[in-house]
């Protein structure tokens, strides 16, 4: 028998689409199916007009039998024109024929499109609901669309895709199923850590935002071992002072490991530098000693008999040291006094190369040494060069004397004593206004966002009627009771502003913003924006322009009505304050209505000043985004206002600080070699922020950048590039290069003091004393491990995966030692012919030549001995290879890049309270019956330079022998 021919296949589509002519419903309920397997190939022909109407009526015919396979042809047909929408529209239609768990890219596009639209109309629905009264307008959501998104959960919890279903239920604002999602997975724990990321990467809206954290929470407490640490930070985000206070009184109460656990999660909150929060927790903790309190009573329940008791007291106290920032700033403190590296030939260059009566010059190296030396306490520059420091006159000095503040920064014990020899002693013409007013300002910077601790004092010396001294105390006051909210202090600032004088004014209205960061004041707004009007100062009026930003810190849309009346205002400088008030409202949220405002604003303004500022807003506005800033700002840094180029290198500086990035400093090289003098001093800058912590080997553009520096300095002229480079020589080795640039904290919150300081350093550009702000931005990159008793282990390491070389400190300069030059002796000509017409004896000849001969010898033979030495000594070197880790001992050193490569010893006499190894951590003793031997910590110094000097340690322990 002949085998059949193979069956032929079809070319066209045009003999079934003639079936839906015939009036058989049957074949017209074929020529659907047979049409629905045909739609890839043939989608074309159907797509003709007379087709797809056939198609869509048979739909519509509610007496057709097959009316949702008709849909789905339909929407396929739609998906090959690209008309996405139509072909989503009868996706519905067709319901169960829609077929969900398809792996086609039919049903991953559409799927796609379903959860855009479903994402889309839940947030309309959201807004309106929160808008109130516009319920009406909001366009309702088809109850198929839910349907298939539910099948879409529905999938994705039977394949066990458990974070893809988190994103669509945390996008599409459905909390019930993001509680439902944390509870199915088997790993609760890490399910819930990707929510909190979600929330703090995607999730733009505060109210909703508030709710999902909320859920996270009571998640978080359903645990079996609750994850107080997470937790914790979950209530900070929500605000939530009087929770985390009772969940802190809860762990010290108990055992001597939740205790350790308290402390951790103290250390992991005061890390945010959220100082109002703080406070407030401190004050909801049961008190030490006040009566007839709430907290008294929670004390009597708690310890069951004296002992007890006393050990609570003594857990309350440490934790609320803990809280008040204390305990932490003297660890601190004692870390960069110890481990400090500074180059002291860096500087030494610097001002060797300097013309010595340059003001602008000679301050920046000033500036430039007390950032070198933030927190450290080491002056020893300023000691040896006390002529050279002299120079500084008028307001020079008085930026020279607010540098030890920033050397000295939380020396909180001794700062009095240090300053005593500046500080305004009463006597009448006793020292320099210009002095006094620094050392005021030198407080202030020391006791930074401490509560208050000096106030009193700089109050008193508000009252001064020197304008120098009044701006010193109002800049100090403002830092030491930054956030407070303290309505008496703004009161008293506000009434020196309206005084008219320009040098105190502006200084008393950026202490009226520090004071209530962040706080909204709208009275204190309102005053403040009523007196800008009415002056003819500028420099008062940019203060207000700043303090108004400051009050509205982190309001975001709250903050929308202050930002549309400064942006609209005639005045160029109250504009220039709307755009660092969009920097402060929406700093590190990447809010795209933010972006695209100051996006807009950098192109369009008439002043340059404001258009500088909204571009350096940038910076702010996408901290927490940092990749995406130099694409951003890439076509503003080719621009031709020289203004924008400016801002666009700041915000790269600000938002890439720390980061190394590539993209970066690609952008910056390019910027260095501008040749406008005032763009290349920020792109010194700015490269100096994102390379800071970094050595030739992470980054191999820092030695050409040190070059650079050099280079800048050498030049003839270019007095504001050689101020950004010396600078940035300072910025580059902070803090005894023990510190990074960081404005947010390593949970995602904002660093309220670090991005205050970064706001305002910019400022120098009018006014240099407000360079000292940037050292609230440094945070110092140690990991120090602490037991019960807050006292660091010496027998605690940690372990970093990678080559010592990467992440070890810059190698310091050698002076290079001028070669003395051997002179020739001049010989006459004359004396050289009698020297040879003199006879001489052969054996003499004889032994001479010998002997000069044999010293040849003896010499080459030397010479090739010690080459041969040395050669071996390279060779040696070289064979040995460089160790791929690194055990780091307590404390260590431990910067940012590096922190992915630090794991915890195992087998060890501690255990850390945290997984991830960074900052203060907190250990929990497995042999507490042991012995401990403790790092004794070296007290730091506390001398003036040129005043008093520091004791010298006392000598060794020796045996006198006659």
């Amino acid at each position: 028998e002949e085998p059949q021919p193979a069956h032929m296949a079809l070319t066209s589509a045009a003999g079934v689409l003639s079936l839906l002519d015939e009036d058989n419903p049957q074949l017209k309920i074929h020529a659907i199916k047979k049409l629905d397997k045909m739609v890839d190939n043939f989608w074309s022909e159907m797509a003709n007009e007379d087709a797809i109407l056939k198609i869509e009526k048979l739909y519509e015919d509610e007496k057709f039998g097959s009316r949702k396979m008709a849909a789905l042809v339909a929407s396929k047909v739609f998906y090959h024109l690209e008309a996405l929408d139509d072909s989503l529209r009868y996706a519905l239609c067709a319901g169960e024929a829609f077929n969900v768990s398809g792996k086609t890219e039919y049903v991953e596009t559409l799927l796609a499109k379903c959860i855009d639209e479903y994402i889309r109309l839940r947030i309309q629905e959201s807004e309106s609901k929160q808008k109130g009264g516009a319920e009406e307008k909001t366009e309702p959501i088809d109850p198929r669309l839910i349907s298939i998104v539910d099948q879409m959960f529905e999938r994705c919890y039977a394949h066990h895709q458990f974070e893809q279903a988190l994103g669509i239920a945390v996008e599409s604002r459905r909390l019930d199923q993001v509680a439902r999602c944390i509870k199915m997975s088997g790993d609760v724990q890490k399910i819930l850590s990707y929510c909190l990321k979600l929330c703090k990467t995607t999730v733009h809206s505060r109210r909703y935002r508030n709710q999902l954290l909320q859920v996270m929470v009571q998640l978080y407490k359903g645990l079996k071992n609750p994850d107080y640490l997470n937790m914790c930070q979950c209530l900070l985000f929500l605000n939530d002072s009087e929770s985390v206070a009772a969940t802190l009184d809860k762990l010290i109460s108990g055992d001597t490991d939740k205790a350790v656990l308290a402390y951790q999660v103290a250390f992991d909150l005061n890390e945010n530098q959220n100082q109002p929060f703080l406070l407030r927790v401190r004050k909801k903790l049961s008190p030490e000693k006040e009566g007839n309190d709430k907290g008294e009573d929670m004390q009597v329940e708690k310890p069951e008999n004296s002992s007890k008791g006393s050990e609570y007291e003594d857990r309350l106290k440490k934790l609320k040291d803990i809280l008040s920032g204390k305990t932490p700033t003297d660890l601190y403190l004692h870390f960069l006094y110890t481990h400090s590296k500074t180059d002291l030939l860096v500087l030494k260059s610097i001002k060797d190369r300097l013309k010595p009566r340059n003001t602008v010059t000679h301050i920046a190296t000033v500036m430039s040494h007390s950032i070198m030396n933030s927190g450290t306490t080491i002056d020893t520059f300023l000691r040896d060069n006390l002529q050279w420091l002299a120079k500084a006159t008028n307001w020079s000095k008085f930026t020279a004397t607010a540098s030890i503040g920033v050397i000295h920064r939380g020396h909180y014990k001794e700062s009095l004593k240090l300053l005593q020899p500046y500080l305004p002693s009463g006597n009448a013409g006793s020292g320099s206004p210009y002095q006094e007013g620094g050392a005021l300002y030198a407080l202030g910077l020391i006791h930074a966002c401490d509560g208050g601790e000096q106030a009193s004092f700089l109050m008193e010396s508000l009252k001064s009627k020197n304008e120098i001294v009044q701006h010193g105390a109002s800049l100090g006051l403002g830092l030491t009771t930054m956030a407070t909210g303290d309505k008496d202090i703004f009161d008293m600032l506000f009434e020196i502003v309206v005084t008219d004088n320009a040098v105190s004014g502006e200084a008393a209205s950026i202490a009226a913003g520090l004071t209530m960061l962040g706080t909204g004041y709208e009275d204190g707004v309102e005053n403040l924006l009523g007196y800008a009007h009415d002056t003819k100062h500028e420099k008062i009026i940019r203060g207000i322009a700043m303090a108004i930003a400051l009050i509205q810190f982190g309001r975001e849309e709250a903050a929308d009505p202050v930002i549309d009346e400064l942006g609209n205002d005639k005045d160029a400088i109250l504009r220039y304050g709307a755009m660092y008030t969009i920097a402060l409202a929406y700093v590190g949220t990447a809010n795209n209505k933010a972006v695209r405002k100051l996006l807009h604003v950098a192109v369009s303004d008439v002043s340059d000043d404001v258009r500088r500022a909204a571009t350096t807003a940038l910076g702010f506005v996408l901290c927490n985004e940092p990749t995406k800033v130099p694409t951003i700002v890439s076509l503003l840094a080719e621009g031709f206002n020289p203004h924008v180029r400016y801002g666009a290198a700041m915000a790269v500086g600000i938002a890439c600080a720390g980061s190394g990035m590539k993209e970066a400093l690609d952008l910056l090289e390019a910027l260095l070699d501008d040749p406008e003098e005032f763009v290349r001093q920020a792109a010194f800058i700015a490269t100096a922020m994102v390379l800071i912590q970094h050595n030739k080997k992470k980054e191999p553009r820092v030695e050409s950048f040190r070059k650079k520096i050099d280079e800048a300095l050498w030049a003839k002229g270019d007095t504001m590039a050689k101020f950004g480079a010396i600078i940035s020589a300072g910025i580059l080795d902070a803090g005894g290069r023990n510190v990074t640039i960081s404005l947010l904290s390593q949970h995602g919150h904002k660093k309220m003091t670090a991005i205050v300081g970064m706001a305002l350093f910019p400022q120098f550009w009018y006014w240099h004393p407000l360079i000292h702000f940037l050292c609230l931005s440094f945070t110092p990159t140690a990991v120090i491990g602490l037991n019960k008793d807050l006292k660091m282990p010496k027998n605690w390491t940690v372990k970093s995966n990678a080559p010592p070389s990467m992440f070890s400190y810059p190698e310091p300069r050698q002076e290079k030692k001028e070669e003395k030059k051997v002179l020739k002796t001049a010989t006459l000509s004359v004396a050289k012919k009698k020297k040879a017409d003199k006879p001489k004896k052969d054996g003499d000849m004889d032994v001479e030549g010998k002997a000069k001969k044999e010293e040849a010898k003896k010499e080459g033979e030397k010479m090739e001995v010690e080459e041969g030495k040395e050669e071996a000594g390279k060779t040696e070197e070289k064979e040995k290879p460089e160790p791929n880790f690194e055990i780091l001992e307590n404390p260590s050193r431990v910067t940012w890049a590096q922190q992915e490569y630090i794991e915890n010893i195992v087998d060890q006499r501690y255990k850390p309270a945290k997984e991830t190894i960074t900052g203060i951590v907190m250990l929990i003793d497995n042999t507490p019956q042991e012995k401990e031997d403790f790092v004794v910590a070296k007290a730091p110094k506390i001398g003036v330079p040129g005043v008093s000097e520091d004791e010298p340690d006392p000598p060794e322990p020796f045996e006198f022998l006659r």
